[in-house]
């Protein structure tokens, strides 16, 4: 009997102090690839319009031949502060990249969109559009002045 006492102590010691799985306590989000089927329907980019200058204040906007630093640096923590949430300069996030935006929209649309997103999100066909794509996630507005709207603009022509 007190064979099997031992026993059965040494198991539980065994099997009590054997070598523990770590859990682990941090988040982790693995990407995996899904192949698109071939009846999954396509949403339709934003088609690039150049000459649409949104719906807000800004009616039009030339940029200076020069990059202005000092407002382009004041743009640049705006951006840190406001939008890197949903936007990085070289690729896609939750929102479109930023660099080379004015290849395919306008500065006073671009502006109009951060002053007035709600708006531009309701009536202006190309920001619609953008919404689809990007699966219906809506722009906060930050509302931002039009001095800073200004710096943001300002540092995107340096992305």
């Amino acid at each position: 009997m007190k064979k099997n006492i031992y026993y059965i102590i040494l198991i539980a010691l065994v099997v009590g102090c054997g070598p523990k799985k770590e859990e682990k306590k941090s988040f982790e989000y693995k990407r995996t690839t899904v192949e698109e089927k071939a009846d999954t329907p396509k949403v339709e980019k934003a088609a690039v319009k150049i000459e649409n200058q949104g719906i807000g204040p800004i009616k039009s906007m030339v940029f200076d031949s020069d990059i202005n630093k000092e407002m382009a640096d004041e743009g640049a923590l705006i951006f840190k502060q406001k939008c890197t949430a949903c936007h990085m300069a070289n690729r896609k996030l939750i929102g479109p990249a930023l660099k080379g935006i004015y290849d395919r929209r306008s500065p006073a649309w671009v502006m109009n969109m951060i002053l007035n997103p709600t708006e531009m999100l309701q009536k202006d066909e190309t920001a619609i559009a953008l919404l689809k794509e990007y699966n219906n996630v809506m722009m906060l507005n930050q509302n931002l002045s039009q001095q800073e709207t200004r710096a943001l603009a300002e540092y995107f022509r340096t992305l």
